[in-house]
């Protein structure tokens, strides 16, 4: 990355786009609008670099979009991962990458470089950068005039002409403009760490179906092991839950009993050091997501897989998607969904009812037993896991997984994004 000059100056008092959240999604937004010409203020309530809980994975559609971006060089030197290994009930799988149109590798960064380098990305482009936190709005009929900015005990009145809310799974801006979770669709919870290994430099993602607790009890979730290429690891866990059948599990205690179980294979030297844990809304399950001159993106959408939690490509992809609409529509309340809907609908309803059934005890090892041994049914795993299926694709598979998402949205007393 280049150097840029980006430390937050103070609030400016007006931007024709403001970009409510500096990580991925919003910096994504702000790179584009900023390479458009637009006058950009990215904003975030963090000092960057900061630490982000995630599994710090880069599926080949999250290499694609920084390749859109413009960060075509980025990832030079880091790992390229050919694909998972996946684990489970004494089998296991390696399985590539599926052919797509994204390419063969992904990678792997963690948040607290990845991010602050975006960020940097979208200032270099020509994007002003502040810290402050957006609380409120001041409106003018249906439309934001200004938004509030909390500096200490400041507060500053930014006027703005669009809003671009990317302020993460909590979206404190979000919720203020009427932006619900929905907690009757599955949602997710994962805690991750870093560990030293001898493994660092793998080409392949481990990833664990059959996750238990130290007393052996099955959990509706599953354990990854994602090499960083700086003789580190992210090792974590993540598990599925609904508002009808919560996660009841303590995620300290497992994750420490993933990393003694998985430790000798990858050939673990130390601990697991910086554990964190974080609440994440998936697959659309959100409402409330735009307004005349305002959208939400990335988290703030529950824009995530709801299968694994993964997140960071869509978060790039709805960043230009929103640019691009912002020079298209004039008043995005209806078109923003609409276009979500179009674009990740029926592939989150498809796997927002998929997660709900592997909440249920019985059936993880109902389907995980006989489908670790099938290599043709892993490699779908991987296809659904790794985002690597569009609205494009054609083959039966895909047609398929649409045709399920289509009726399972039928059916649903609230479809993503409403």
């Amino acid at each position: 990355m280049t150097s840029a000059t980006d430390d937050a100056a103070a609030i400016a008092t007006s931007a024709d786009i403001l970009v409510v959240g500096a990580g991925p999604a919003g910096a994504a937004a702000a790179a584009h609008a900023a390479a458009g010409g637009a006058d950009v203020l990215l904003l975030d309530a963090a000092t960057f670099p900061r630490d982000k809980t995630c599994g710090d994975g880069l599926t080949p559609r999250a290499v694609r979009a920084l390749e859109n971006l413009g960060m075509t060089d980025y990832l030079a030197g880091r790992p390229r991962i050919r694909g998972l290994e996946l684990n489970g009930w004494g089998a296991q799988q390696r399985v590539p990458w599926p052919a797509s149109r994204f390419g063969p590798f992904g990678s792997a960064v963690a948040r607290t470089e990845f991010d602050d380098d975006v960020r940097r990305f979208a200032v270099d482009r020509g994007a002003r950068m502040a810290t402050g936190k957006a609380v409120d709005t001041e409106r003018d009929g249906d439309r934001i005039a200004s938004v509030i900015v909390a500096h200490g005990a400041e507060r500053t009145a930014v006027r703005v002409n669009q809003v671009i809310v990317a302020d993460g799974v909590r979206s404190t801006l979000g919720k203020v403009l009427g932006r619900q979770w929905h907690r009757d669709t599955a949602y997710g919870v994962a805690g991750r760490s870093y560990v030293a290994s001898e493994r660092a430099d793998d080409e392949w993602m481990g990833s664990h179906l059959e996750l238990r607790d130290p007393d052996g009890g099955l959990l509706p979730g599953y354990g990854w092991v994602f090499p960083l290429g700086d003789g580190t690891v992210n090792v974590g866990v993540g598990a599925l839950a609904t508002a009808k059948r919560p996660a009841a599990m303590q995620l300290r205690p497992v994750l420490e009993h993933y990393v003694r179980m998985v430790g000798d294979d990858w050939r673990f030297t130390s601990g697991p050091e910086r554990i964190a844990s974080a609440l994440l809304p998936m697959g659309g399950a959100v409402s409330g997501v735009a307004g005349r001159n305002w959208l939400l993106i990335g988290d703030a959408a529950a824009c995530v897989n709801p299968l694994n939690g993964e997140g960071i490509d869509y978060a790039l992809e709805t960043g230009r998607m929103a640019v691009e609409l912002l020079a298209d529509s004039r008043d995005h309340t209806q078109a923003w969904p609409a276009l979500l809907r179009a674009e990740y609908g029926t592939a989150f309803a498809a796997a927002r009812r998929a997660a709900g059934l592997l909440t249920m005890p019985k059936t993880v090892p109902v389907l995980g037993r006989p489908g670790i041994r099938s290599a043709a049914l892993m490699s779908t795993v991987v296809r659904v896991m790794g985002n690597l299926l569009t609205p494009e694709d054609t083959d039966l598979i895909a047609r398929a997984w649409r045709g399920s998402g289509a009726a399972f949205s039928r059916f649903e007393d609230r479809p993503p994004f409403t």
